[in-house]
């Protein structure tokens, strides 16, 4: 669930999805009400017009003819019996029972009281089974028979057809209305019963409708997203190669504002890296002229080894000109990144050091592509196969790829790394040999050409002292080449 709610684009998908769900679920608790509630009212009314309608026509003839009439006023839906007494016992309680006392009260007949009864019908009593075995009805039929429609070919009765169910005696309810000469209509009549809106054809289309929602939900939140990918995958570019290409300001108003935003930055970390270059440049070569001349003038000391340590610390002084100098043009490097192969470029490596008499071995499980500056990559693995066999005598380099990087390890048998100088070392002309000997240490930014040189390739390195002894440097760099994601346009 963690993964699932992860991403942006999850949660956006699912707040869409649920708020639809919720939505429509609402609505169809609504409608589903409503359309109970209008069923109900419709057959409702017609029932209780056939009821009026019944009790006028029998309390109209004389009582001689009135059970003759009996089964001809009977039908689907209505069962009638004459009797003494009224088969309708108590008050309407149920909510169907007051729901017809209302209806015939609307349709003309008194409410329910002296004269009038309603009540839930209970078949136990079996208080109709002579009035149903004379007149054959069957208030079991459906409601378009007893709303008077007999062809289910008719388009009212194909319509209430679908939503009504058959009618069950315990359904059903008994109106008694005493007539003017003192004789009680007892009419049986079933209560409406609908079908749930829960049937298979509404579900069909209720699970198509989230469906197609869901796939606009994933596609609109994909396309809002989008943008977010593109800018992580910039600034991931912007720290590999700050010359790279300006992104498309194109697409909805407020990316284009955040495209142009980031262009205008990237425009000022090139000119602030460019005017830092030049000012050293400058400082370099302003620095070059008075040491050339200090050099020529300690030709004339007349003391050798005061001119000797002189001439030493003058040529030390140039060297760290110069360091200083490359190492700020590492970030203006008009290198091109291109896809290679690590292992070859390592290989390489190792047997030109090999080559010069060093301990060099190298191991790999094979061709490992990346994208990548070849040069700056070349210099960073001498520099770190140097410090191994110059301080740990031996280098053994190994590469092995991983799901989504290439990790290089170079090991030494060397004193190793102090703990608290471990991230240190890192830091530009910091030496663990405070002697400044060129000889022995060089001037400092070994390390700190290699931390830039990996981070600007999206990678990153790091030192740790192995149990058995020595240092090991790890190193981890991105596999393959990385795409820039689609347009941004939404």
């Amino acid at each position: 669930m963690r993964a699932l709610w992860g991403s942006l684009r999850s949660r956006t998908t699912l707040v869409l999805l649920a708020g639809m769900l919720v939505s429509n679920l609402i609505g169809v608790f609504i409608f589903s009400g409503e359309r109970l509630s209008a069923l109900s009212d419709v057959a409702g009314v017609t029932n209780a017009a056939r009821i009026v309608g019944v009790i006028r026509t029998l309390d109209a003839l004389p009582r001689a003819e009135r059970a003759a009439a009996l089964c001809s006023q009977s039908g689907p839906g209505l069962t009638l019996a004459l009797g003494p007494r009224p088969l309708a016992r108590g008050k309407a309680r149920s909510r169907r029972a007051r729901a017809l006392a209302d209806a015939l009260h609307a349709a003309g007949a008194e409410a329910p009281g002296k004269h009038a009864l309603i009540s839930d019908y209970d078949p136990r009593q079996r208080t109709f089974d002579a009035a149903l075995a004379r007149c054959g009805t069957d208030p079991t039929q459906p409601m378009f028979q007893m709303m008077g429609t007999t062809s289910r070919n008719d388009e009212m009765s194909a319509r209430m057809a679908s939503y009504m169910r058959r009618w069950r005696f315990g359904d059903s309810l008994v109106v008694s209305r005493q007539l003017h000469d003192g004789t009680w209509l007892n009419i049986l009549t079933p209560a409406p019963r609908f079908d749930p809106i829960w049937k298979s054809r509404f579900l069909l289309a209720f699970a198509v409708t989230v469906l197609v929602v869901a796939a606009l939900s994933v596609w609109a939140a994909r396309r809002m997203t989008r943008p977010l990918a593109l800018f992580a995958w910039a600034a991931t570019r912007l720290g590999r190669d700050v010359n790279a290409p300006d992104l498309p300001e194109k697409g909805p108003r407020e990316v284009v504002h955040a495209a142009r935003a980031f262009n205008e930055m990237q425009h000022r970390l090139r000119h602030l890296i460019r005017a830092r270059t030049q000012m050293l440049a400058a400082i370099s070569h302003d620095l070059r002229t008075p040491i050339t001349r200090l050099r020529l003038r300690a030709e004339f000391v007349e003391d050798a080894e005061q001119r000797d340590k002189m001439l030493a610390d003058l040529a030390q002084m140039e060297e760290m000109i110069s360091a200083t100098l490359a190492f700020a043009r590492m970030d203006s490097i008009e290198e091109k990144l291109k896809l290679l192969d690590l292992s070859a470029l390592i290989e390489v490596a190792c047997n030109d050091a090999a080559e010069l008499g060093r301990e060099v071995t190298f191991e790999s499980t094979g061709k490992a592509e990346i994208e990548g500056r070849p040069v700056a990559l070349r210099r960073a693995l001498d520099n770190l196969i140097d410090n191994a066999v110059k301080y740990g005598t031996r280098a053994r380099v190994r590469l092995e790829t991983t799901a989504d990087s290439h990790v290089i390890t170079i090991d030494d048998d060397g004193p190793g790394i102090p703990e608290t100088e471990m991230g240190r070392v890192f830091e530009p002309f910091r030496r663990l040999e405070p002697s400044r000997n060129p000889e022995t240490g060089g001037v400092g930014l070994g390390l700190s050409v290699v931390r830039a040189i990996i981070e600007g390739h999206g990678g990153r390195i790091t030192l740790k002292n192995r149990k058995s002894g020595g240092l090991q440097a790890m190193i981890s760099l991105p596999r393959g080449r990385r795409k820039q994601p689609k347009s941004t346009v939404i």
